[in-house]
This record gives C-alpha cells, sequence and structure tokens, in this order.
C-alpha cells in the first residue's frame, strides 16, 4: 500500500518525503555510478515527491549522457535522490530506499526489486549477474 515515506542524508540537511509503495517494486542498475555506490532505488513520480529542508545543500553530478541529476548532500556527500525524467518527458525522482526513516527490516526485505542493465544501455533486460549488485 502506498504511504508517505520521510527519508534524509546522514546529517539531515537534506530532507525530503516520498509517496510510494515498495511492494510495488524497487530497483537496482548496473550503471558506473548506481555500481560504485552500491544504489537501492524506487521511483517516486513528481507529484509524489517534496523537498523538505536542503535545497542549497544540494550538489549536482551528472554524466554520460546527462539524463539524470545525481543529486548530494555537500556536508555528507550521501545521495538521497536523483531526478529525472522518463522516455515521455514526466519528470520523476529516484529514492534511495536505504535514506528512507522509519522502514520496517521486513518491508525492506520483501521489496521486489527490478534490475537494469543500464552499462549497455538496455532497460529491457537485466544483467546476466545480479549478486553483486
Amino acid at each position: 500500500m502506498k504511504r508517505t515515506y520521510n527519508g534524509s542524508c546522514h546529517c539531515g540537511a537534506v530532507r525530503f518525503e516520498a509517496d510510494t509503495d515498495l511492494a510495488e517494486g524497487t530497483f537496482r542498475c548496473n550503471c558506473s555510478i548506481c555500481f560504485k555506490s552500491r544504489a537501492w532505488m524506487a521511483a517516486v513520480p513528481a507529484n509524489g515527491f517534496r523537498l523538505l529542508a536542503g535545497e542549497a545543500d544540494l550538489r549536482d553530478y551528472q554524466f554520460g549522457p546527462k539524463r539524470i541529476h545525481h543529486l548530494f548532500c555537500s556536508a555528507c556527500g550521501v545521495r538521497p535522490f536523483s531526478q529525472g525524467q522518463d522516455p515521455k518527458g514526466n519528470k520523476f525522482y529516484a529514492v534511495r530506499v536505504n535514506c528512507l526513516e522509519g522502514v520496517d527490516a521486513k518491508e525492506l526485505v520483501d521489496a521486489p526489486i527490478k534490475y537494469f542493465d543500464m552499462r549497455h544501455d538496455n532497460m529491457k533486460t537485466p544483467p546476466a549477474e545480479t549478486r553483486h549488485l
């Protein structure tokens, strides 16, 4: 069931709310930045995301085709969420599941994970191996 989660970076300077249902699915990706940071995310449409604090503390990192804004806290370096657009031009957020507060361990264990092979720009087929992601 969809609920409102609070989330933050490590130091708490950046805080947000996100409306999502982890039971509907989360995702991991093997692109270079997600692989190196072991990102585990949940997609949230723009109308389901609210930045509560820390806009001035956010820094933006983009690479490759520069379609995604990989935002991070300038104080602690944690990336609580990213922002982008889907192929239809709809704005979305990808919140880091591990930055959500008050999530029961069972809810995390039960959350389905979809894998994307973005190392090869392939969203349709998962990578051959996912255990390391």
